[in-house]
């Protein structure tokens, strides 16, 4: 078997953090994406000819098996947080881990990572939550051995968390808090792609679930308050009532990148924490980083003057 790793959605977030880490391991590695060209930063990651992107029909058992062939590891990173056409859901969360699972299991892969979510639940209100849950089951049917990821809200440079909100505080004259009370365990994206790691190279893990979260759990309205804290902006934080949100969500849901869904709302009604007594960054060895070790230096650049001159906190 070569040292491959096939990594599905390696392009995303997730995904520019874990190619270099694998590259320095030495792995081969195969990015499947419907958009090749978007791989091609990553290719400089490694040696020439290391990192090599591929497409493959996603709706096709056989081509799954076709694309996995060869590896030793497989990594599935697809997930998004918005159905860019109805359906997307179940296709992309909901049945492609099972489809990656038999592929693997056909080619005689020895080991699967699967990256799922906090919150993933059969009976949630969301389904985002729903087709988690359901390929979660589906991967478990299709490769018993498959090790789970379920991060909290994912944070680092390239985030859609903190840059949405700080990139708001820049505009708005108040800070919109949205379930103020829901509480999140943000983790750092170089932790979560350790742990994938991790995952890849310790015994212990195979047919194993890890909730993964930072050190630090807060309120959304904590979130937000440290938000306006590392951008030095004065703002005041305005809870929203529930009938205009669930307005705006559903006038948002016809934009092309909508700020916020109803299916996101249903989401933003339950804690989004590490359950308790359940095995997570330890067990893995990583040391959770916490929020104020890294966000403030890439939320610098909100501040009053683009962060090049000096201003007081509020």
């Amino acid at each position: 078997m070569r040292r491959l790793v096939t990594i599905f959605g390696g392009t995303g977030f997730i995904g520019k953090h874990l190619v270099p880490r694998l590259a320095r391991l030495d792995y081969d590695i195969r990015i499947i994406t419907r958009y090749p060209d978007a791989a091609l930063p990553l290719t400089t990651q490694g040696r020439v000819g290391q990192i090599l992107p591929r497409r493959a029909d996603l709706r096709s058992d056989a081509a799954m098996t076709e694309a996995v062939a060869e590896s030793s590891l497989v990594v599935n990173l697809v997930g998004i947080l918005a159905e860019a056409k109805p359906g997307d859901f179940a296709r992309l969360q909901g049945e492609l881990p099972g489809r990656i699972g038999r592929g693997a299991a056909q080619a005689g892969v020895a080991r699967v990572v699967h990256v799922s979510a906090i919150g993933a639940d059969p009976s949630s209100d969301s389904a985002y939550a729903r087709s988690k849950a359901a390929g979660e089951a589906a991967l478990r049917d299709a490769f018993p051995s498959a090790t789970i990821l379920r991060p909290s809200i994912i944070f680092g440079p390239e985030d859609q968390f903190f840059n949405r909100f700080a990139g708001m505080a820049q505009l708005l004259p108040f800070m919109p808090v949205v379930c103020g009370r829901t509480r999140f365990q943000p983790v750092y994206v170089g932790d979560v792609a350790d742990a994938i790691v991790a995952a890849s190279q310790r015994g212990d893990v195979a047919g194993r679930g890890f909730e993964l979260g930072g050190p630090r759990v807060a309120s959304f309205r904590e979130l937000m308050g440290y938000v306006l804290e590392v951008t030095h902006r004065r703002r005041r934080l305005v809870e929203l009532p529930d009938g205009l949100v669930r307005l705006q969500a559903r006038l948002g849901e016809y934009l092309p990148n909508p700020p916020l869904t109803r299916d996101q709302l249903a989401q933003l009604r339950r804690d989004n924490v590490v359950s308790p007594g359940a095995a997570g960054l330890p067990e893995l060895g990583i040391t959770p980083t916490p929020m104020e070790a890294v966000v403030p230096g890439y939320l610098a650049r909100f501040r009053p003057g683009g962060g090049k001159r000096r201003v007081l906190p509020a």
